[in-house]
């Protein structure tokens, strides 16, 4: 069930939130209504897929169970860790890994074909959070809350953060789970929430599937052995650029604007990465509960900034390459997050020895290295990536790009403008925007519109599923 498809928006949507708002004072109706939809929600993808989610939660929840009657077993956590671990890397990684030893070992492989759960690199992370938080909290002799079963599953559950994020923290949001749902400031969360979903579903109707169908056809001709030229590669290039952009963006604000139309405040996750001046400055803007968790969790564990600028670049280095492998099993994911972390490696050994580069520099070199590895995630092929970047230097001739309608000269232009111009929409909706009539009956307009478009065909799903 995709957010922007008709039965998502028409009928689960608004059937969760008047189930939940009809139970509103009685806490466990309205909580365990809102985790029947949550799974509901999954099912509908696969029904297969929900007792993975159910035995992991079930799982990590009777883990800290015990750890609560047993603190002085620190172990405990770390072996909840290492349970999520061997989930993901069962259903996830498997088939990449006999693959990868297969090769290495000179003998033949048959591909497993296991079943990938959607969301599961998400929803373990929370898993991985909650463990460690807990452990650390006991190391430090802090008191720490062992929720029940029903608060545990929806804070991992919860669908609109279930499939793509953003990453959230147990301490983020189960505290919200008891607070009066129709507290003052009711009218004033559903508006904001509505025109933030709405936000985001413009970002996913208008630009990001419309530059797919830019993109889509480059990068496929590719694929299937073809070469672009050199205006084709570009374009593809950039096109692709801003579907991925705007399409997380876009699945971002509308989990957001959703969490809040329940009375739930959920973490920002995008701050104008696209106006960062350096490769690190991107990753503090980029996917940031993401790039949170792979601080706290793999960085500062691996040493953080302790041993010397060396040893900063060389854990800057390890913590993206995990990142790379956790978009995907493929040695491409890899590749990319070994780009990454040697690019935020650079740049720390470059500001430690006090170099300078002007704004516009910084941000000319950012934005070029992030289109060009991304293009390692759209083909998930060495050959067809060496392929582009041929093409992109003039290798394969130096041609034009045929771009087809007029509106998508336009798309290209607001999509590139409000990447690099635009506000956060978190900030400009969430605190800027004022209650004005007539925006409100153009947020109602435009709603209308992209339904429209969509019961026409122009839904896909967002691209951060696969991950």
């Amino acid at each position: 069930m995709l957010f922007n498809s008709e039965i998502f928006i028409l009928l689960f949507l608004p059937c969760s939130l008047g189930v939940y708002y009809a139970l509103s004072r009685h806490v466990e109706w309205r909580l365990w209504a809102l985790v029947i939809a949550s799974l509901i929600f999954y099912s509908y993808w696969d029904i297969r897929f929900l007792p993975i989610l159910l035995g992991s939660t079930i799982g990590n929840w009777l883990i800290v169970q015990v750890y609560a009657r047993l603190r002085h077993y620190h172990w405990l956590p770390l072996a909840g860790v290492l349970f999520n671990v061997g989930v993901i890397a069962l259903f996830k990684y498997a088939d990449f890994l006999a693959s990868t030893a297969a090769v290495i070992g000179g003998w033949g492989h048959k591909p497993i074909s296991a079943l990938l759960p959607l969301g599961i690199s998400f929803f373990t992370f929370q898993h991985i959070s909650y463990q460690m938080d807990l452990r650390r909290a006991a190391q430090r002799g802090e008191p720490f809350m062992v929720h029940g079963f029903r608060d545990y599953i929806l804070f991992v559950a919860f669908f609109p953060h279930l499939i793509s994020g953003p990453i959230v923290r147990h301490n983020e949001i189960i505290h919200q789970f008891h607070r009066n749902p129709m507290r003052p400031g009711l009218s004033e969360r559903l508006s904001r929430g509505g025109v933030m979903f709405l936000a985001g579903l413009s970002k996913k109707v208008l630009i990001a599937d419309s530059a797919a169908r830019m993109a889509t056809p480059l990068f496929t001709r590719v694929l299937d052995g073809g070469v672009l030229n050199l205006g084709e590669a570009w374009l593809a290039m950039h096109a692709y650029l801003l579907q991925l952009y705007f399409d997380f963006s876009g699945y971002t604000d509308m989990a957001i604007g959703m969490a809040l139309m329940f009375g739930f405040v959920i973490p920002f996750n995008f701050d104008r990465p696209h106006m960062a001046a350096s490769i690190q400055d991107f990753w503090r803007r980029w996917h940031i509960t993401l790039s949170r968790f792979m601080r706290d969790y793999v960085y500062i564990p691996l040493g953080g900034n302790r041993g010397g600028v060396l040893y900063q670049a060389r854990n800057m280095f390890l913590t993206m390459l995990v990142g790379g492998l956790w978009h995907g099993a493929n040695w491409t994911y890899v590749a990319w997050g070994a780009m990454h972390g040697a690019g935020v490696a650079a740049n720390i050994l470059w500001r430690r020895k006090g170099y300078a580069m002007p704004a516009l520099l910084g941000w000319a070199c950012m934005t070029l290295f992030i289109g060009l590895t991304w293009i390692l995630f759209r083909t998930e092929s060495f050959t067809a990536t060496w392929s582009i970047y041929r093409s992109l230097a003039g290798g394969n001739g130096v041609g034009g790009a045929v771009i087809g309608v007029t509106t998508n000269y336009l798309v290209l232009a607001a999509g590139t403008l409000a990447a690099l111009y635009g506000p956060a929409s978190q900030t400009a909706i969430l605190e800027r925007l004022r209650p004005w009539r007539p925006a409100g009956l153009l947020a109602g307009a435009l709603a209308v519109f992209l339904v429209l478009l969509i019961g026409g065909g122009l839904q896909s799903e967002f691209i951060y599923f696969q991950f």
